[in-house]
């Protein structure tokens, strides 16, 4: 059995096939993990959902997969760039987005020696309480309140972790880490607005995997969100969002302990600007 870690999908359906295809991904005995941001931008998001679902894969919530759950329950507008119509209006609608609902932040695979994460942890944050974290949030998502936590994670702030956070703020700084963040600086104050390439941002912020004091330094952790940093692997982590949305390529990667095979395949650009 191989594990293939893909990343942001983000609509892309026929890129997501010709990858499978390339892979030669067998799902009655290969599994694949997706970084998040499965919809959005590109124009087959409904397919996407429908497929990743029947694949029984692992795929951790991004923030536009966050984005889609607000507008359907009401509590955000859909913008001009936004691609969601047909998830909106389709007749297994309520299934695909409970389904989604449902999926986890955050995901740690000790016997494979891998985590995977939509976009980061702070460094003060080990996988154990990464792992702790995300399950406040998704406790909320999942049960009847999350219409309201939805309707209130649109804050950069909080925007540094503190044990004695509570209520929305503790939250969506926990949300904001796990599906939005990129840079931070030394105390794990998150830049929410940054996102090139490293070594383009403010000499005060850091890749948040390069923090020196990141308690999470000894793991092995797969995500996404950050196409200017592209397919990338080093410092213990595995960058696989190689923007393939905006033209770039659709990346997956076979993890093994000790071990990561990337694989890719181009994409058309689908949208314009970031």
């Amino acid at each position: 059995m191989s594990i293939y870690a893909i990343g942001d999908v983000q609509g892309c359906f026929d890129a997501l096939q010709t990858l499978l295809d390339k892979i030669h991904f067998d799902p009655a005995q290969d599994r694949l993990w997706f970084t998040g941001d499965l919809v959005n931008r590109g124009s087959q998001s409904l397919g996407v959902l429908r497929l990743v679902k029947s694949l029984q894969a692992v795929a951790v919530l991004g923030n536009h997969d966050l984005h889609l759950l607000a507008v359907a329950c009401g509590q955000a507008r859909v913008t001009p760039r936004d691609t969601l119509g047909a998830i909106l209006s389709a007749p297994d609608r309520e299934e695909l987005l409970g389904w989604l609902r449902h999926r986890p932040l955050f995901h740690h695979d000790p016997s494979l020696g891998y985590a995977i994460v939509h976009a980061g942890l702070l460094p003060q944050w080990d996988l154990v309480k990464a792992n702790a974290l995300a399950g406040e949030v998704e406790k909320v998502l999942q049960g009847t309140d999350y219409p309201e936590f939805l309707m209130r994670m649109y804050d950069d702030r909080p925007n540094q972790w503190r044990d004695e956070l509570h209520g929305w703020g503790r939250l969506r700084v926990i949300l904001n880490a796990l599906t939005r963040l990129r840079y931070c600086d030394s105390e794990g104050r998150m830049d929410l607005e940054e996102k090139g390439r490293p070594g383009t941002q403010p000499d005060h912020l850091f890749p948040w995997f390069e923090v020196s004091t990141r308690k999470s330094r000894d793991a092995n952790i797969v995500f996404g969100h950050w196409s200017t940093l592209g397919a990338w692997q080093g410092n213990g982590v595995v960058s696989l969002d190689s923007g393939c949305v905006w033209g770039g390529a659709l990346t997956a990667a076979r993890l093994e302990p000790g071990k990561v095979e990337f694989y890719h395949v181009p994409c058309a650009q689908l949208t314009a600007g970031l």
